[in-house]
């Protein structure tokens, strides 16, 4: 019975990470590029003796970015920027660049355009976006040229992960790639529009729902088999 109480609590420890995850997406329903996440479990099977089953315990060993097309909303900003189709925008931060599908930016004073907490923006070469001074109309197109008064100046770039471990969380809707970078193509950026996040509020609400109830259930057996070993423990010190 002891192995059971360690699959059980490991199976409890899975389903906890797996409700945090669900809340943060619930938590991040309607923030702009958000990426709902769901959690990797892997499997160990290891051998208890000769003519005994199995032991499998299943560890949550990390998170999965759902990348699914969020809404678009039209706002009219002149540097509100979406992205349909793949990739993300590529954004200069002290921890390093980091990729993004929020794309609220604004000019700064030296004209380069960057998020509402100063991040810069970098184009197709890796290097900060800027638009000249006093411009009267600033254009963006589809493929990320940007014209000022109808002359390029800039091309923001497209970017995806460049290696097999994906993207991590940094943030609520910023990704680190561990593997860096590369440029990509079939996207297509919209001006005056913002990407909504791509949680599906219902869903995750009956997955938590469904989660609660799995985990209550292994907390009945828990409590259960702790009445169990007090009885025996009581029994034998009375014998």
């Amino acid at each position: 019975m002891e192995n059971s109480l360690y699959t059980t609590l490991n199976r409890q420890s899975g389903l906890m990470a797996e409700m945090r995850v669900i809340a943060n997406n619930i938590a991040n329903a309607s923030t702009t590029g958000f990426r709902a996440e769901g959690v990797v479990f892997a499997e160990h099977v290891a051998r208890v003796g000769p003519g005994a089953p199995s032991l499998s315990m299943a560890n949550a060993e990390g998170r999965l970015v759902n990348d699914a097309q969020g809404a678009l909303t039209q706002t009219g900003g002149t540097f509100d920027l979406a992205i349909e189709g793949d990739g993300y925008f590529l954004i200069e931060t002290p921890a390093g660049n980091r990729l993004t599908r929020s794309g609220a930016f604004l000019a700064s004073g030296e004209g380069e355009l960057v998020t509402s907490d100063g991040m810069r923006l970098l184009d197709a070469g890796g290097s900060p976006v800027a638009v000249p001074a006093g411009a009267a109309k600033i254009a963006i197109g589809g493929d990320g040229t940007v014209s000022a008064d109808g002359i390029p100046v800039a091309q923001i770039g497209l970017w995806a992960s460049a290696g097999a471990t994906g993207l991590v969380a940094d943030g609520a809707s910023r990704f680190d790639a561990p593997d860096g970078v590369e440029p990509v193509t079939g996207g297509k950026i919209f001006q005056g529009f913002l990407e909504q996040s791509n949680v599906n509020a219902v869903t995750e609400i009956a997955r938590m729902i469904e989660v609660q109830r799995a985990y209550e259930l292994g907390q009945g057996f828990l409590d259960s088999e702790d009445r169990r070993i007090r009885s025996v423990i009581e029994a034998t010190g009375k014998g």
